[in-house]
């Protein structure tokens, strides 16, 4: 499974982030099309739960997402 991000622009400001998992960019890009103008609920990384609905969003942004393990030093 890949992770993919999932930014919610809802104005040049405010937006909301989520973090999904696919097996590949265009199931990623069918889920995404298939909560269009609808509401969704979804935990964000800090466990807040929201409910959005997907009408009143100008923007969503798609992108694979390489996460990072911070707590291992990188040596060098």
């Amino acid at each position: 499974m890949k992770e993919f991000k999932v930014t919610y622009f809802f104005d040049e400001d405010h937006y909301i982030r989520r973090f999904i998992y696919m097996e590949s960019q265009e199931k990623a890009e069918e889920q995404i099309q298939s909560e269009r103008d609808r509401y969704i609920s979804f935990q964000d990384s800090r466990g807040i739960y929201h409910e959005l609905n997907t009408r009143d969003v100008r923007v969503i942004q798609l992108s694979e997402y390489n996460r990072i393990d911070k707590s291992k030093k990188v040596s060098e």
